[in-house]
């Protein structure tokens, strides 16, 4: 496969799942205002989003100090100079998935397509839909996508791409939304454990679509070594930080078995490397280290084995 068709691939998965990341961010935000907020409360719940998704500086120079519901829905889902907006990404999947046609099952297409034709529908009613609405449209047609590659793709090189980034992109999401839970933790450490601690983690599963399957897992009580457990370490947890990385590893692993030794595994090396790492840790050391911190840890692995995967098969050697 052509580097240049292998990347398009890899990106589509990639921007299909940041625009639903972007689309449970704000979700995320929308569900914490349900809450009181006062000066002695948790952080600023909208800042909190900016902050998690490293996207403070840029939204300042668009909006300046004007944090507030309106700005963050326009920044996270319509805004065109904001690259990681619902709005940027799904152009940028359907953009990249045009390039590659040929290698996209017609179904898949269809749905791209369907996608970004009632995205501009719903740019011209910019200001009228709500939260919920855009939250709902994102993250259906991202499920529809999705339905239609696992499917109807042949499982061949070009199905291990878009995978990969998929799933690369989906542990880099679920460490930045639960990131968000250290930006809004109470301040003061009698309330960790409180009635508004144990919603705040609430918010978190219900946004990744995971508040059931928790349920299932752990029983009735909500706490946040469970939750953060359920998110980091089990591998039954589709959104987990484990699952993700196991996930990127099989990929990578299928593809290093398909090209042998015509191409460097540096990738499939170093998210080896990283998933042994997590696997050495319990909640109890991860929680010992810090969350904020830990999270920040993986963040740049994963941003480290997606610069691996770059050069192993997108610079042109392929």
């Amino acid at each position: 496969m052509l580097s240049r068709t292998a990347a398009n691939l890899f990106w589509m998965g990639r921007h299909l799942e940041r625009a639903d990341t972007a689309a449970r961010l704000l979700d995320v935000g929308a569900r914490i205002t349900l809450l009181p907020n006062t000066d002695e409360g948790y952080r600023n719940e909208w800042e909190s989003l900016l902050r998690a998704s490293g996207a403070q500086q840029p939204f300042a120079e668009r909006y300046g100090d004007q944090i507030n519901q309106e700005n963050i829905e326009s920044w996270l889902f319509f805004d065109g100079d904001n690259p990681s907006s619902v709005a940027s990404c799904l152009e940028r999947a359907r953009e990249g998935g045009r390039i590659v046609r040929t290698a996209l099952t017609s179904q898949v297409w269809d749905a791209l397509n369907t996608a970004y034709q009632e995205l501009r529908q719903m740019q011209r009613r910019r200001g009228k839909v709500d939260a919920a609405e855009l939250t709902d449209f994102t993250m259906r047609h991202s499920s529809t996508v999705r339905g239609a590659i696992n499917a109807t793709q042949l499982r061949n090189d070009g199905w291990h791409f878009i995978n990969l980034g998929y799933s690369l992109e989906r542990a880099d999401a679920t460490s930045r939304l639960l990131d968000v839970k250290y930006y809004v933790l109470l301040p003061r450490v009698e309330f960790v454990g409180s009635g508004l601690d144990n919603y705040q983690w609430q918010v978190i599963l219900r946004a990744l679509s995971a508040h059931r399957a928790f349920h299932w897992a752990y029983g009735g009580e909500i706490t946040a070594a469970k939750v953060a457990d359920f998110l980091i370490l089990n591998g039954e947890s589709p959104r987990s930080l484990l699952t993700s990385l196991y996930e990127a590893v099989w990929n990578l692993d299928g593809l290093v078995r398909r090209y042998g030794e015509g191409v460097p595994a540096n990738a499939s090396e170093r998210a080896r490397q990283t998933l042994e790492s997590l696997m050495a840790r319990d909640i109890e050391a991860i929680f010992d280290e810090g969350l904020h911190e830990f999270l920040t840890w993986f963040i740049g692995e994963i941003g480290s084995i997606s610069t691996a995967v770059h050069e192993d098969y997108f610079s042109g050697r392929m």
